[in-house]
This record gives C-alpha cells, sequence and structure tokens, in this order.
C-alpha cells in the first residue's frame, strides 16, 4: 500500500508503510502535511511539523575535545535564554 501515492491523501497510514517511506513522509512534513501513524487499527502517534526552527544553545559537537561546562553553568544560560524568550512575547517580536 502506498499511501503517498494515493491521489485521494489520507493523513492516516500504516506503521510498516511510515518505516519503509520515512524518507518521503519526513518531506510531506517539511511540506507542512500532518500525518497519524496507526498499527493494529490503532493510533500510536502523530507526525506534524514543527512548526518553528530550533534555535542552539550550546553547541556540545566539539568532538569530545573539552570537558563541557558546569550545570550551574548551563541553568544560567537556559534561565537566560527563558528571560529573552519571555521579554520577546511582552514586546510582541517573534523570531
Amino acid at each position: 500500500m502506498n499511501t503517498l501515492a494515493n491521489k485521494n491523501f489520507n493523513n492516516i497510514i500504516p506503521f510498516k508503510d511510515f518505516r519503509l517511506n520515512a524518507d518521503k513522509y519526513i518531506k510531506a512534513l517539511e511540506k507542512g502535511m500532518s500525518f497519524v501513524v496507526v498499527k493494529r487499527s490503532k493510533a500510536i502517534f502523530r507526525l506534524e511539523p514543527m512548526g518553528e526552527k530550533w534555535e542552539t544553545l550550546i553547541d556540545f559537537t566539539n568532538g569530545g575535545k573539552t570537558k563541557g561546562i558546569r550545570a550551574e553553568k548551563l541553568i544560567s544560560l537556559i534561565e537566560k535564554f527563558n528571560r529573552n524568550e519571555q521579554n520577546r512575547k511582552i514586546s510582541g517580536k517573534t523570531r
């Protein structure tokens, strides 16, 4: 069953079809489509576009050459980020 090729596109898709055609569903998600994935006629999860871009707070991809940061520093950075987000909401600014 090739759900993506179906002209009467049904947003309920079998888990097996999702598993075998994940790349096609990811492309459809990027275009704004949403899906409910079912297994044995029961909904098991929903796929939806993220709706917003992720912002990198801390980049841990340095290849393990550094020891990382202290938990206190991480908490401080998260709190700073949250304050900035609240200020954006109050002032009406969006990204």
